[in-house]
């Protein structure tokens, strides 16, 4: 996490900070459409794009992974109700009482998971700091092309 000051007197201004952290923040109720719209939106900002941008990186990732996981909790579920239509019992397949719960738990602790990221870089946000994701933010910063605090990279 990078909380490098501004550059060549790069200071995000008021607006762009409030946008930065709406875009943090409304990720928990709009998804990734709120964070996309600021991004599209405040376009020319480098500071809200890369604060949108990181928010638009976590939720693809959070996507692929919940396709995933639905798609190993169906093919075990169709997998286990085959195998069970032989022995013709009554009992829930074996595959739905050992994989739901682990399922559960994953989309629980990713969505706390998702709170804390989205409360702690909302308040960086909203500082006018630079704050990277660990894995997304340098990955954003080279779609975007600018280096810490914002620098145009060549």
């Amino acid at each position: 996490m990078s909380d490098a000051p501004a550059v060549d007197g790069i200071v995000p201004t008021s607006d762009e900070r409030t946008m930065a952290t709406l875009a943090q923040v409304l990720q928990l109720v709009g998804g990734w459409i709120a964070p996309l719209v600021i991004f599209l939106v405040k376009r020319s900002s480098r500071f809200v794009s890369f604060h949108a941008l990181q928010v638009l990186l976590l939720q693809v990732l959070y996507l692929f992974l919940m396709m995933i996981m639905m798609g190993v909790f169906f093919v075990v579920m169709f997998a286990s109700i085959g195998h069970q239509s032989a022995g013709h019992s009554s009992s829930p397949p074996p595959g739905f009482i050992f994989l739901f719960p682990v399922i559960w738990l994953g989309i629980m602790g990713w969505w706390v998971f998702m709170l804390v990221v989205a409360i702690v870089y909302g308040i960086k946000a909203g500082r006018g700091e630079w704050a990277e994701y660990p894995v997304l933010g340098p990955l954003a910063r080279r779609i975007l092309k600018i280096g810490p605090g914002g620098a145009l990279l060549s």
